[in-house]
């Protein structure tokens, strides 16, 4: 906190440096003014003179009643005149230091215009206010990419809903065609019949995947991340969720190895992080190898609960970065059965900053890592 009071007392130093220059300047013309109010008040006599010759010539008066105009209207009311003639410099010079001053706030407000409107232009300040124009331009440059990220990502959900619009009508086409069949043939072969109904099955299955697609675009949105820790068995959890998955991997002839302490365990929602890994596994189990393994380690480093999802199979580095963001999928899972919403790392990644840890992936030409750090915070 002080290094940053500090910081703000040194970006006002040239606007502070020229305030000063302002009000020496003021202090010496306002010297200058009482000095020269002391040599006219040394000198009356001779003004006083120069006033008198003036009322007689200019109002053709005699010089004994111009003395008395010049007496009683004049120099009776000096210090009136005095005070009347340090209160007018006082005003001018205060206008002119104001004046000099309200350049910068018309500066800031034309740089507000511009983030407002959207400009594409720099803005632009006096030296003075350098300070700011920096901080304004990386205002301008954050608006822009939020911008950017909003349509990116607008894009890409209606690029998914497109897409799932398209998949939704292939098992859709064939459910119908073959509930067709079975209807136009009802003598037909039990065998043939059986494996009808079976494809049907499995087409229905994954209509209704597509269609649990779109509901989970619509909760992104609309859900709030609560969380209801406890202490959670991290083991057995790993556990679970691998046998879950067991269907999956084996019919491509994939397994997943668990490397953890049995004990291990965590302090969190143990709904919100089975979630977790289930969409980090789900993505495994999609993009790896046929016929792999993948690698589960949980460890503690400290006070630091690490899990890592390691798979055979890489990801492009110019997409890795993006893998996180919603409504992101690899161009392969667009046409294929596996292929979802592009939410699932998104959320896990929300869910896993909720819990104060981080979520993370790095990938090389063989293997990509998931790897999600969560704080070993004990139940008080």
């Amino acid at each position: 906190m002080k290094s940053k009071k500090t910081d703000r007392k040194t970006d006002y130093s040239k606007i502070k440096r020229k305030l000063y220059l302002y009000v020496l300047v003021a202090i010496l013309i306002a010297v200058i003014v009482v000095v020269f109010l002391r040599v006219f008040l040394q000198r009356q006599g001779v003004v006083g003179d120069g006033i008198v010759s003036f009322l007689e010539n200019r109002f053709y008066l005699q010089h004994q009643d111009a003395m008395i105009i010049y007496q009683y209207a004049i120099r009776n009311n000096m210090g009136i005149f005095i005070s009347v003639a340090i209160a007018v410099c006082f005003f001018f010079l205060c206008r002119i230091i104001l004046s000099s001053f309200m350049k910068y706030f018309d500066e800031v407000n034309d740089g507000i215009d511009s983030l407002i409107q959207g400009e594409g232009r720099q803005i632009e300040l006096s030296a003075e206010m350098a300070f700011l124009e920096q901080r304004l331009n990386m205002l301008k440059q954050t608006l822009e990419k939020r911008e950017q990220d909003a349509k990116l990502a607008d894009q890409r959900k209606n690029d998914v809903v497109m897409y799932l619009a398209h998949d939704i009508k292939t098992p859709l086409t064939s459910v119908i065609g073959y509930l067709s069949l079975l209807d136009e043939a009802p003598d037909m072969p039990v065998e043939q019949k059986a494996k009808y109904v079976h494809i049907t099955l499995d087409k229905a299955y994954r209509l209704e995947q597509l269609i649990d697609e779109f509901f989970e675009i619509t909760r992104y949105n609309l859900q709030t991340v609560t969380l209801l820790k406890k202490n959670i068995d991290l083991y057995y959890m790993l556990v679970q969720i691998t046998d879950e998955f067991y269907p999956l991997l084996a019919a491509s002839g994939k397994r997943a190895v668990i490397h953890a302490s049995e004990d291990l365990g965590v302090y969190a929602d143990p709904d919100k992080l089975a979630r977790v890994f289930s969409n980090i596994l789900k993505n495994a189990a999609a993009y790896s190898k046929d016929n792999s393994v993948i690698d589960i380690t949980a460890g503690l480093s400290g006070d630091v609960v690490s899990i890592t999802f390691k798979n055979a199979g890489s990801i492009p580095n110019d997409k890795l970065a993006s893998v996180f963001e919603k409504f992101f999928r690899l161009d392969a899972a667009r046409s294929s059965d596996t292929g979802g919403a592009g939410l699932g790392l998104a959320i896990a990644k929300e869910i896993v900053v909720q819990h104060g840890g981080q979520i993370f992936a790095e990938s090389d030409n063989n293997y990509t890592t998931f790897t999600v750090e969560l704080p070993l915070q004990p139940a008080v």
